[in-house]
């Protein structure tokens, strides 16, 4: 996790704290569902980030006994509680909010919250004042997440990026940030309406679309995530980057299979089966294998194990086909 990935977090939790509090104090002001919603969006939000630096923090424990590939998977397990946090909590209280202020409406409060030089501050200046400053702050913690997440993807589409990356910390806040500043527009369009047009209905609808803005996110996080936590290879140019290296060693005569395995952001797992020439000697064999995995901890600095079979051809295959005859010893 980089620096400039980790004070994104810290942008995201600051900005949604205090744009939690002033939406708070709009829906309080208003009686705004939407602006309730917001709110609620805001605050679960800012409790994700938390748990992000959590899984960060636990992530760089030591290997132990229990654990001794370590605990780099920590950073995906809490990366996708988020998701179902922002599911669970973010969508279904805001749907559950614009439900039932669509089955039950009331008009939004409209009274004089103060004077200034003989022009009276009204409730929805208040509120639309806060909206135009969540944007803004959003806007800055977009704008931070977006240049990490760049910074470590310059050369991909953002789908592409998101699909392939192993860092789900920089995604995550970069989909958060994305679904709340479309849900402050849909607050804003939604309050809007149902003061104009005086249809108090029209911010429970708005309230219902920030929910289904937020469980589309969720879905979306909740299925990179997965892919994480369950184990997802390196990416092609690490996999090619290690095939490479192991056919240019002396004395092996064929690969058997190569395995690469995240077991966190910057963790890598290799593990490969390779076909030794069976006239070469068993020192040769220890320097061939000892220089495979120098090279293959220099090219790939985020490899943290590496485990090298010796294993000829029909072996194998005898293990993965019973049919076959395993080799005479």
């Amino acid at each position: 996790m980089s620096h400039s990935s980790k004070g994104a977090i810290y942008m995201a939790a600051t900005a949604n704290l205090l744009i939690a509090v002033a939406k708070f104090a709009g829906a309080a002001i208003t009686g705004s569902a939407a602006m309730m919603s917001e709110g609620i969006h805001s605050l679960v939000d800012t409790g994700n980030q938390g748990l992000l630096l959590l899984g960060l923090k636990l992530s760089t424990q030591e290997p132990d006994e229990r654990h001794p590939m370590g605990y780099g998977k920590e950073t995906y397990f809490w990366s996708f509680l988020v998701a179902v946090m922002i599911f669970g909590l973010g969508a279904g209280v805001s749907i559950w909010e614009g439900v039932d202020k669509i089955l039950h409406p009331h008009a939004l409060d409209i009274h004089v919250v103060a004077s200034l030089g003989g022009f009276d501050i009204r409730t929805y200046h208040v509120v639309f004042t806060i909206l135009i400053i969540a944007m803004v702050l959003e806007g800055a913690a977009f704008r931070t997440a977006y240049r990490a997440f760049r910074a470590q993807n310059p050369d991909k589409t953002i789908i592409k990026a998101v699909h392939s990356s192993k860092d789900p910390t920089v995604f995550v806040i970069l989909f958060e940030d994305s679904a709340a500043l479309l849900g402050l527009l849909v607050a804003f369009v939604g309050i809007a309406a149902a003061y104009l047009l005086d249809m108090p209905v029209l911010d429970g609808l708005a309230s219902v679309m920030i929910g289904l803005i937020l469980a589309v996110t969720a879905f979306f996080l909740a299925v990179e995530c997965k892919g994480l936590l369950i184990g997802e290879s390196a990416n092609a140019q690490s996999r090619e980057k290690i095939a490479r290296m192991v056919a240019g060693i002396p004395g092996i005569l064929g690969v058997n299979e190569i395995i690469t395995l995240h077991h966190g952001p910057q963790s890598v797992i290799v593990c490969v089966s390779v076909d030794f020439d069976d006239k070469i000697g068993s020192p040769q064999v220890e320097a061939a294998v000892s220089r495979l995995e120098i090279d293959i901890r220099a090219a790939i600095p985020e490899v943290s194990k590496v485990f090298i079979e010796a294993q000829n051809w029909k072996s194998h295959q005898s293990l993965l086909d019973p049919d076959v005859p395993a080799p005479q010893i």
